[in-house]
């Protein structure tokens, strides 16, 4: 298909114009016109885009963009040499971060809380979610932890500090341990995320909340997984998953 329309149809398909983002959803960098290959990943780097070269694809979709508010915007150094990259192959570079996390199906949230059975699903921090568990323990949500993300990190950060019964939880998939204490606002028995920020521990220990930090890298394949398979069974595109791991 014509690169605009795949940008028009993912667009439409992750709601991007309607969230406030600091990335630049969308055509980042723009590339040969006809699309029929695409290279998905977590987050665009150097060695994504060689691998995509060497598998002849013609887009690469990632949830980590190159582009981003606030950040310098001089073209240098490794900056540069992503770009150079994909300009000389004619590559282009599509990138979905908040919407990929929000969407209610493919996002990185909702699989997840998928996973774990929650019920009820309300709005967390944004682009999260808060459900209602079915009487789960903190043993139960390590178990599906592992089969969700293992290996993709250096083990889940586990504060286990929170009752025996989990009857709430709070999902944001990434960079979300900032957000613990609306997590614990939100009477949240147990947060599920990717990272940690150095507070946490005794915020958790004193409300009495578990908390599992599976890794950012880690809870945000999800998504990117789910979107390769849609795009492959909607669009007829051929798509492929490149791991490139990363233990943060």
């Amino acid at each position: 298909m014509h690169r605009d329309e795949l940008l028009r149809y993912l667009d439409d398909l992750l709601a991007a114009r309607e969230i406030q983002d600091y990335s630049f959803n969308g055509l980042q960098v723009e590339g040969r016109a006809e699309v029929h290959r695409v290279v998905v990943g977590v987050s665009a780097c150097a060695e994504l885009f060689r691998i995509a070269i060497e598998r002849g694809a013609d887009a690469v979709l990632v949830h980590h963009g190159l582009l981003w508010q606030g950040q310098d915007p001089r073209i240098r150094g490794p900056l540069r040499d992503r770009i150079r990259l994909l300009l000389m192959h004619e590559l282009s570079l599509y990138a979905y971060h908040l919407p990929l996390d929000k969407h209610a199906e493919l996002g990185n949230n909702a699989l997840a809380a998928t996973a774990l059975g929650l019920k009820d699903w309300q709005p967390f921090a944004g682009v999260g979610i808060l459900g209602s568990a079915d009487g789960l323990s903190i043993d139960d949500v390590l178990r599906k932890v592992e089969e969700l993300y293992g290996g993709y990190s250096g083990g889940p950060l586990v504060f286990r500090e929170g009752p025996e019964v989990i009857r709430k939880v709070a999902i944001l998939a990434g960079g979300g341990g900032k957000y613990v204490g609306e997590a614990i606002l939100a009477g949240a028995e147990l947060m599920l995320t990717g990272e940690a920020a150095e507070p946490v521990l005794h915020l958790v220990r004193e409300a009495r909340m578990h908390f599992v930090a599976a890794g950012h890298y880690a809870t945000e394949r999800l998504g990117v997984l789910a979107l390769s398979d849609h795009l492959r069974e909607a669009l007829g595109l051929e798509t492929l998953f490149v791991d490139v791991p990363n233990p943060v």
